[in-house]
């Protein structure tokens, strides 16, 4: 998990932290209706298209910025969406693109792992430094950086491991599967049948899928990585490895990349494949949809048409807090107990009680009955809701519901109708339960325009008016700015 994004303003976006409390201003993103021209490229492939929004009030001016960085430092592009470039400012940019590609094309970085693991043991090097597996050839130029020796196949087989983690919280926030959930995942995917994972942005997963493949004779399941991580390159050959962001669906190695990903997913005609993609926590959760819709497209291209009412089968996994907005996206999905935990991640491990407990979550569109939770982790089955539940979670009769979204056990609230956590509690004068030393009367959910709860801006059936509203005040501002500078003329001839 590579997290992208944030930093674009207040409360930035619909999917930006914690839902549903959103300040009085933030950034969303805009999907222009088709036919739209085409974004303008950074370092990161196509850019995304942003709007700041106020309470009550839209800003006019759209802008485009990078899909995949969440600090200005680390990718700076910047464009309004009506700013018209000169020619030399467009291939400065160009320029600028091609020198923060990778240094090595993807065939380039086949062929150099092919001559690796052709090298005795004693001659294969990796750079921890440059994070690079090295040739005799790059001895030299590396003679002062930290380099270790006797790469094992193993060691390769596991590149990270190898590979250092992007850790930086502003820009890449890599955290990888324990291997507690990693084997739980590769034991589950073949008892439902599976035996092809498409793989975006889960590399460790990759890893114990293919390691499984090899050592397994009677294991037929194999898989395909998608990951913005271009170090992966170095350890897999093209049809197991594609360079790729999941915030704007763009393979970097181009059409050879995206072909690679298509006959995958329509091999024996679509049957068999799930994906399972660990997106980044910071990042916007409408862009991950609508990516992961093309690749629901894509793998659709190859169903015949009595199949046309299949869905493509998914592990969505992320924080659960974000339920609302995946299943907005994705109506079918439901979220499962099962708690993700991650090897490098302070917070987010298993085996903590309380709050302290991992937040991260399965989304699927698979029938939960089908899923089978590990009984020596507490995990139990509902026969009331169909389907497995954590140690704490009860079932509510009023709610005829298994309610506890966080591993806790929550009490229901006869005034708000629900159950709510055990830390909350009715708050009288907003009407709605919150923690104790909430502030009432503080940010609202819901939409920007009109304050309604049940919806967002974007869906607002009043943005219409509010736009005309918001053209006529401008208007009446520019009419009075122009009056103000034709007096100051008059009054300086």
């Amino acid at each position: 998990m590579a997290a992208p994004r944030a930093g674009l303003g207040a409360g930035a976006g619909a999917g930006a932290g914690v839902p549903g409390r959103q300040g009085s201003s933030g950034v969303e993103v805009v999907f222009p209706s088709e036919p739209a021209p085409p974004a303008p490229l950074c370092p990161h492939g196509p850019t995304l298209l942003f709007v700041k929004v106020n309470q009550g009030k839209e800003e006019t001016r759209r802008f485009y910025a990078c899909s995949a960085c969440r600090d200005r430092k680390d990718c700076n592009f910047f464009q309004w969406e009506d700013e018209k470039l000169s020619g030399a400012r467009l291939a400065a940019r160009e320029a600028h693109n091609r020198k923060c590609q990778p240094p090595l094309s993807r065939t380039q970085c086949a062929e150099r792992y092919l001559k690796f693991i052709e090298l005795p043991l004693s001659q294969r090097k990796f750079c921890q430094r440059c994070q690079q597996l090295l040739l005799p050839d790059d001895w030299e130029k590396h003679h002062e950086h930290r380099v270790v020796g006797d790469i094992s196949i193993t060691q390769l087989r596991r590149p990270s491991q190898l590979l250092y983690p992007l850790e930086n919280k502003k820009t890449n926030a890599q955290y990888l599967f324990a291997d507690r959930s990693c084997q739980f995942l590769v034991d589950l995917l073949p008892t439902l049948g599976f035996t092809r994972v498409l793989c975006v942005g889960t590399p460790r997963l990759h890893e114990l899928i293919r390691l499984k493949a090899s050592d397994d004779k009677k294991s037929n399941i194999k898989s395909l990585l998608l990951d913005i991580d271009f170090r992966y390159s170095q350890f897999y050959m093209e049809d197991s490895f594609c360079h790729y962001n999941m915030f704007n669906h763009h393979f970097f190695d181009g059409k050879a990349a995206l072909e690679v990903c298509r006959t995958f997913l329509q091999e024996d005609k679509g049957e068999g494949v799930i994906m399972v993609t660990d997106p980044p926590f910071g990042g916007l959760v409408e862009p991950l949809a609508v990516t992961f819709k093309k690749l629901i497209a894509m793998w659709k291209e190859g169903q015949s048409e009595d199949s046309s009412h299949k869905e493509l089968p998914i592990f969505w996994i992320f924080p659960y807090f974000f339920e609302s907005r995946i299943r907005q996206f994705f109506p079918s999905f439901c979220m499962l107990d099962y708690q993700v935990d991650y090897d490098n991640h302070a917070l987010y491990k298993h085996g903590k009680t309380g709050r302290k407990q991992s937040p991260v979550r399965i989304f699927t569109n698979i029938l939960p009955n089908k899923i089978i939770l590990p009984s020596e982790e507490g995990y139990r089955f509902c026969p009331l809701c169909q389907r497995y539940i954590s140690l704490e979670n009860q079932h509510c009769e009023h709610c005829n519901s298994c309610t506890s979204k966080d591993g806790r056990k929550w009490n229901h609230c006869f005034f708000c109708k629900k159950c709510v956590k055990p830390s909350w509690i009715h708050c009288s004068i907003c009407g709605h339960c919150a923690l104790p030393d909430h502030s009432c009367g503080g940010p609202k959910d819901g939409c920007f325009i009109c304050g309604e709860l049940d919806h967002k801006r974007s869906t607002c059936p009043k943005i219409t008016t509010s736009k005309k509203v918001n053209r006529a005040v401008r208007k009446q501002k520019q009419r009075k700015s122009n009056k103000m500078k034709m007096g100051s003329l008059k009054d300086n001839p």
